[in-house]
């Protein structure tokens, strides 16, 4: 497998220094990606440095995740309008530790292997070396004029906000992490964004300038949306890789309700599917794009890669619940935070709790909460089989609705005839 024609073809290759695809070819090459833990979990702008580092083991490389935690304190100003807020050593510890955790769900970490992955963290190194110590043996190598000439060092300068020193010197502590790798793991290879090429190119010097040696580098693009807005951004804010943070189903439908135009896009970078069988899929979804047939195997692959398989059939079905008459047991399944996702859209009424303790009978419950006009259609619609609570079918008027009739102690879902409406007691 060829590492460069495979990330090509995807779409996740933008700027490669020279000389850098030959050494792929060459010899098995260790190589890098920077995360940073700003986060306890890492969101799925994140996914596409995973998947390099995923790739680059599939062709035979062997990959190095490197968890900043000497970094984490500074913060990347790469084409950032303000400098970001400084997390205290608690914070930064508890986001790298559950980083950790994540990326070792999708790397191959065998020792046996030769080319299994590892977990780098850089306060490893970072916490024995002095200020005095770094400026004089690795500042010394690297220019104020080569430093300022980065495009991400200039908007900031010329910006309103200008640049900290502490930002300034970013560049220089990556391009470290680089230069350390390449000694202590002879890593040759530095990956990432197309937003690092300043602060990676940064770090090639280093090595030429302090060990007299040779590095590469290559980053990908920036992933957005066909209408030019951010990716991995909804309503509800960012779509997080941690169940916890984003649910499997809320992971899905972000997915799903991918455009067309994005959609192809998407197939070709966040799944490991071949060539031949995407250019099909594109042109089946092409001739019917109504079926979603691309946008339901994008959420498919990518929701079973980062949740599994249960998570993504769990998804399936939540999503079904609307449309499926047997879906009783699934819907008293759902989370809170699920519940609300998958009723998005569907007409909303409010009771109060406290009525609800007492009972209040069927039709009354129909009328009063506005789904039926009078009391008059809402009996004539129930007798007639007509209604269903939480997609049980109302035996008849007598029936009571009461707090046990909640949903998370929150909900009940109606249906009248094919239309669902939410009724949440406030």
């Amino acid at each position: 497998m060829n590492l460069i024609e495979e990330l090509r073809w995807r779409g996740m290759l933008q700027d490669m220094m020279p000389g850098t695809e030959e050494q792929l070819q060459k010899e098995m090459t260790t190589a890098y990606i920077g995360f940073d833990p700003t986060a306890e979990s890492l969101h799925i702008g994140s996914l596409v440095p995973i998947l390099l580092l995923v790739h680059l083991q599939k062709a035979g490389h062997k990959p190095l995740a490197l968890v900043g935690g000497a970094t984490g304190m500074v913060g990347d100003p790469s084409f950032k309008a303000e400098e970001r807020k400084m997390l205290d050593d608690e914070t930064l510890r508890k986001n790298v530790d559950g980083i950790r955790k994540q990326l070792e769900r999708f790397l191959d970490f065998d020792p046996a292997k030769p080319n299994a992955a590892e977990m780098v963290n850089n306060y490893d190194w970072f916490q024995h070396i002095s200020f005095l110590d770094f400026i004089r043996d690795t500042g010394k190598h690297i220019t104020v004029n080569y430093m300022m000439a980065k495009d991400s060092v200039k908007k900031r300068i010329e910006g309103d906000n200008g640049m900290s020193f502490t930002e300034f010197t970013y560049q220089l502590i990556q391009g470290y992490d680089f230069f350390h790798l390449y000694t202590a793991k002879n890593c040759k290879l530095q990956m990432g964004g197309s937003d690092q090429w300043g602060n990676i190119v940064t770090g090639t010097e280093l090595i030429r300038r302090k060990a007299q040696g040779q590095a590469f580098a290559f980053t990908c693009p920036l992933i957005k949306k066909a209408d030019g807005t951010k990716f991995g951004k909804t309503e509800q804010g960012t779509v997080w890789l941690d169940p916890k943070r984003t649910s499997p189903y809320a992971f899905y439908q972000f997915w799903l309700r991918t455009t067309d135009d994005d959609a192809e896009s998407y197939i070709k970078i966040f799944t490991f599917m071949e060539k031949e069988e995407v250019d099909a899929l594109i042109a089946e979804h092409r001739q019917d794009p109504g079926k979603t047939l691309l946008q339901k195997r994008l959420a498919q692959e990518v929701t079973t890669f980062i949740h599994g398989e249960d998570a993504y059939k769990f998804a399936v079905e939540a999503s079904s619940i609307l449309y499926n008459k047997n879906t009783a047991d699934l819907l008293l399944s759902l989370s809170e935070e699920d519940l609300v996702e998958v009723m998005a859209g569907v007409p909303q009424h409010e009771v109060a709790k406290a009525e609800l303790e007492a009972g209040k009978d069927i039709v009354s419950f129909l009328a009063e909460t506005g789904i039926f006009p009078s009391k008059g259609e809402a009996r004539k619609t129930v007798q007639g089989g007509g209604v269903s609570v939480n997609k049980v079918k109302v035996p008849g008027v007598e029936m009571v609705i009461n707090t046990s009739s909640l949903l998370r102690d929150k909900y009940i879902l109606l249906q009248k005839g094919k239309n669902y409406f939410l009724v949440k007691a406030v």
